[in-house]
C-alpha cells in the first residue's frame, strides 16, 4: 500500500543561514531516462537543516523521472488542475507505476515545512505516476537516484531553503 508520510525532524532556525553552503543546484528541470519494471511503493518527506527532502521508494531498479516546476498541478490523464497553496508548484513524474492508486487529489499532505507547504497525489496511468509538491518560492533543487536498501531503489529530491 502506497502510503504519502511527511517525517518529522526539528531543524534549528536560527543558525540554518549561516551554516549552509552555497547551493549551485539550479531551478531547472532534472531529467534521468530509465525503463524499468518497478513500481512506487512508499513517498516520504522531511525536513534538514538547508533544505527539505522528498524520498520516493521503489520495490526495485531505479526508474526514470522528471521533476520540474510547472504553472499549476494537473492529473495525470484527466486534465483536471488540482490547487495547492505555495508560491511555487514542483511536479515529479515517475516512470513507473504506483502499487496504489487514489483518487485525483485525494491524497493532499499539508506539510509546512520551510519550503515544502504541500505534497499532492496528482495519479498514475499506464505506468506513469505523477506527484507534486507546492514550495515557498521557486527555489534550487536536484534529484538523484539511490539503490538499496536489497533490491529496492529510492529516488530524493531535495528543494533549497534559499538560493
Amino acid at each position: 500500500m502506497l502510503a504519502m508520510t511527511p517525517a518529522a525532524v526539528a531543524v534549528p532556525t536560527s543558525t540554518a543561514a549561516s551554516t549552509c553552503a552555497t547551493v549551485y543546484w539550479g531551478s531547472l528541470a532534472k531529467t534521468k531516462t530509465l525503463s524499468t519494471t518497478s513500481a512506487l511503493t512508499n513517498v516520504r518527506t522531511g525536513q534538514h537543516t538547508c533544505y527539505d527532502r522528498m524520498v520516493i521508494d521503489l520495490k526495485s531498479k531505479p526508474a526514470g523521472y522528471t521533476v520540474k516546476y510547472v504553472d499549476k498541478f494537473v492529473g495525470i490523464a484527466s486534465g483536471i488542475e488540482v490547487k495547492t497553496t505555495g508560491g511555487a508548484k514542483l511536479q515529479i513524474q515517475l516512470h513507473a507505476p504506483a502499487s496504489t492508486s487514489y483518487n485525483l487529489g485525494a491524497q493532499v499532505k499539508t506539510l509546512n515545512y520551510k519550503t515544502f507547504k504541500q505534497q499532492v497525489w496528482l495519479g498514475s496511468f499506464e505506468g506513469e505516476t505523477l506527484l507534486g509538491v507546492s514550495t515557498r518560492a521557486r527555489l534550487p533543487m536536484r534529484a538523484f537516484l539511490l539503490n538499496g536498501p536489497g533490491t529496492s531503489s529510492r529516488l530524493v529530491i531535495d528543494v533549497a531553503h534559499q538560493w
